[in-house]
């Protein structure tokens, strides 16, 4: 029943932008004659009925290539609605307006019956579809520039139990790489660049390299392979990494596919860590790193992880960092294995879109998420969660640009 009020709820959001869209475009040009009034009409509701067909196509078929072009044509229409629920906002609390005043009228002596009727402002649907545009010309920004504008953000985590010599570790991480959905290396080749130039101690890459398929990776290889460190540098799986999206022929093609894309990890000269872990030591002093297979307390996402595993191989290491795609995972059971005191995660994307201001973070997939972009805290423990480095789906970023973050440890 929740499912079928929540569909129409947006089934009818949607048709209300849609609606006064097209007013607001037709109070604003105000064609003079009624055959411009009708092109006019006609005009708007063809590219309207083309763009979400298209849409729609591009979504039925997108495994299927040519997968870059059906991002742009899924993006089209959430670009236009964006603009379209400015105008809604702005003209739905005009129409209020009119309806107090046509009731305040009834009730007045005189009827209302001498006072002109109320009739919607071109001015108001001009500045109307003005605001409009800002989150439009954002979207188009954000398809065009902003899902490759790379962001080095830096975060330093304070401990009391870290041991000395690890005072001022920098652990450098990525995530969700998505590599099928870029159009060339030249990206990732920038991106490459970016984190050699942080110089960090560590560099971990916590899951989501591919969309699907395990090939999409190898024309990025000898770009992914030019990062460096002189530690082992450190992967685990994400959620789509393990083909569950596509239909195979068999499931032996599914298990090759996974076999395969573990072999692209090792061909970048990645440590991909299936619910194990590893020690670094300087000195006597010791860091223990686990990661873990996707796990996920959301229903839809695959529980393959086993972070008991992963933990006993870390032994009395005095400080842990647990690597697990999914944020979920660190209330469901992170937290309660007291000694991994810091977790590092993906996933959420930041759903390529919202609001990141100093002061005022926002984006829709807070209302399934809680923890979903940033640096979170219990206890001694933190997750931090890393908004990715590329895309998915829609080939766009606005607000959560795609992020490498540099996580500086200090002894408190």
């Amino acid at each position: 029943m929740l499912n079928r009020v929540v569909f129409w709820g947006v089934f009818l959001a949607l048709l209300l932008a849609e609606l006064y869209g097209y007013v607001a475009v037709r109070t604003a040009l105000a064609p003079a004659t009624p055959a411009g009034r009708r092109g006019l009409a006609i005009g708007y509701w063809v590219l309207t009925l083309g763009i979400w067909g298209l849409a729609i196509w591009a979504a039925s078929t997108r495994h299927n290539g040519p997968t870059v072009l059906k991002s742009y044509l899924l993006a089209a229409p959430l670009v236009l609605l964006a603009a379209k629920f400015v105008v809604l906002l702005q003209l739905l609390l005009e129409d209020v307006t009119r309806l107090g005043r046509w009731a305040a009228r009834l009730g007045s002596p005189a009827g209302g019956s001498t006072a002109p009727p109320l009739t919607r402002s071109q001015f108001l649907s001009r500045l109307a579809l003005g605001l409009g545009a800002v989150p439009l010309l954002a979207l188009i920004w954000g398809m065009v520039r902003g899902k490759t504008d790379y962001q080095v953000r830096r975060v330093v985590l304070r401990y009391p139990n870290l041991p000395a010599e690890f005072d001022g570790f920098k652990v450098l991480q990525i995530s969700d790489l998505h590599t099928g959905s870029f159009e060339s290396t030249e990206p990732l080749r920038r991106a490459v660049a970016l984190i050699n130039a942080q110089k960090a101690d560590l560099i971990v890459m916590t899951g989501d390299l591919v969309n699907d398929r395990a090939p999409e990776v190898e024309p990025h290889i000898p770009a992914l392979a030019g990062i460096r460190s002189d530690l082992p540098i450190f992967s685990i799986l994400g959620n789509h990494d393990y083909g569950d999206y596509v239909q195979w022929p068999s499931l032996e093609a599914k298990r090759e596919n996974l076999q395969r894309l573990a072999r692209n990890h090792a061909k970048i000269g990645w440590r991909l860590l299936l619910d194990e872990s590893h020690t670094i030591r300087r000195g006597a002093a010791e860091l223990a790193i686990l990661g873990v297979q996707n796990w996920s307390s959301h229903p839809n996402f695959p529980k393959h992880g086993n972070l008991t595993q992963a933990h006993a191989g870390s032994g009395s290491a005095p400080f842990k960092i647990l690597l697990s795609h999914d944020p979920s995972h660190w209330t469901a059971q992170v937290l309660d294995y007291k000694d991994i005191d810091l977790t590092l995660s993906g996933h959420t994307h930041g759903m390529q879109f919202g609001v990141n201001l100093p002061g005022l973070k926002w984006s829709p997939v807070q209302y399934s998420y809680p923890q979903w972009a940033g640096l979170y805290e219990q206890g001694r423990q933190k997750l931090y969660v890393n908004v990715g480095l590329g895309y998915l789906g829609v080939s766009m970023r606005v607000g959560f640009l795609p992020e490498i973050t540099v996580l500086e440890l200090r002894r408190a």
